[in-house]
């Protein structure tokens, strides 16, 4: 099977990668990436000799890559392609449309003339909007975006069901809740608290803390991705949690522990507009129809978490004296300057 991941040199992409041609010695990877802030081909110099896997240099936006990615005959693409900060869609969304919806329409129909198998749209939890008491998002839950950025990917999400509906193009769609795990870029919860703990500074916690969410580790994300792709229904989307949800404040706080750091480097600040309270995942179609439950306990994959930040020392150097630098300086100064000025 011949298979063309798009965005595999971020996280989740990344370690998607990792994950099938470890358990699918019958996968062809070609990774297209055009290498934004967040695409680091480190994340996969582990596999770069690896004779089933090639990169190529590309935009999703660019009729022109998306092309020359498929003229070699591909049977599945695998779509991670996005950006997918929050905090940089509030500042500035139109690199978020370019991808998110254009990019996403143009290999639909690169996709539709080449005639591709199937198609599988990697999206987000954060399409449904804010939980608001009990109970759980599922996949008859109503679309209801808080942010610049989750109604980008929820574009994305109806020009997918379109394209299936229209076309008669297999195509299925993921929704998967909060990912943690290795090569993840540190402007995220996580990497960011780990990273600042680390350096015995500020770990900034929006509002009072108290936003919830599932938290799933990228390993678990990557085995229902693969048996989505494998046995998932044409036109179906997927939700994809653990059922394990924490506050973000118990989150900073498990990770102080886990260091051994004092929770006084907690630093509260003004919460970010539209933030969303609680998100929490029914991923119950995708156990009963598919077979799939995670296996990871959040605890354990914590821990884990931080060791493999520790001793990745050489990784997050790199990072850090390029792109963490530059959001480093846009956390601290350009965000609170636009908070300021609500």
């Amino acid at each position: 099977m011949k298979l063309l991941i798009t965005g595999g040199a971020g996280f989740i992409g990344s370690n998607f990668i990792r994950y099938l041609l470890e358990n699918r010695p019958d996968v062809q990877l070609t990774n297209l990436d055009c290498l934004s802030y967040a695409g680091n081909l480190e994340n996969l110099g582990d596999i770069s000799g690896n004779q089933r896997y090639r990169f190529v240099r590309g935009d999703i936006t660019s009729i022109i890559d998306v092309k020359e990615s498929l003229r070699s005959g591909v049977d599945v693409v695998v779509n991670f392609a996005a950006e997918s900060h929050v905090d940089r869609s509030i500042l500035d969304s139109s690199s978020f449309l370019r991808t998110n919806v254009l990019g996403t329409h143009i290999l639909l129909e690169e996709c539709r003339q080449s005639k591709v198998s199937r198609f599988l749209q990697v999206s987000t939890d954060e399409v449904y909007g804010s939980l608001s008491g009990e109970g759980l998002f599922t996949e008859e839950s109503p679309l209801a975006t808080n942010s610049p950025y989750a109604a980008t990917k929820a574009a994305a999400d109806l020009l997918c069901r379109s394209y299936h509906r229209t076309f008669g193009m297999d195509i299925i769609v993921t929704r998967c809740s909060n990912n943690y795990g290795p090569y993840q870029f540190p402007e995220k919860l996580i990497p960011l608290m780990i990273l600042n703990a680390l350096k015995d500074k500020p770990l900034p916690v929006y509002g009072d803390g108290m936003q919830t969410r599932d938290w799933i580790h990228v390993t678990d994300h990557c085995s229902a991705l693969d048996r989505v792709l494998m046995d998932g229904i044409p036109g179906q989307v997927y939700n994809i949690g653990s059922n394990q949800e924490r506050k973000n404040l118990q989150v900073v706080h498990h990770i102080l522990k886990i260091l051994g750091k004092s929770n006084d480097l907690v630093q509260f600040v003004r919460d970010r507009p539209g933030h969303d309270r609680r998100y929490a995942i029914d991923s119950s179609l995708l156990q009963k129809e598919l077979g799939w439950i995670p296996k990871i306990d959040f605890e354990k994959g914590l821990t884990d978490t931080v060791r493999w930040y520790r001793e990745n020392y050489s990784w997050l150097k790199n990072i850090q004296s390029g792109a963490y630098r530059e959001y480093y300086k846009f956390l601290y100064e350009e965000r609170n300057k636009t908070l300021k000025n609500l």
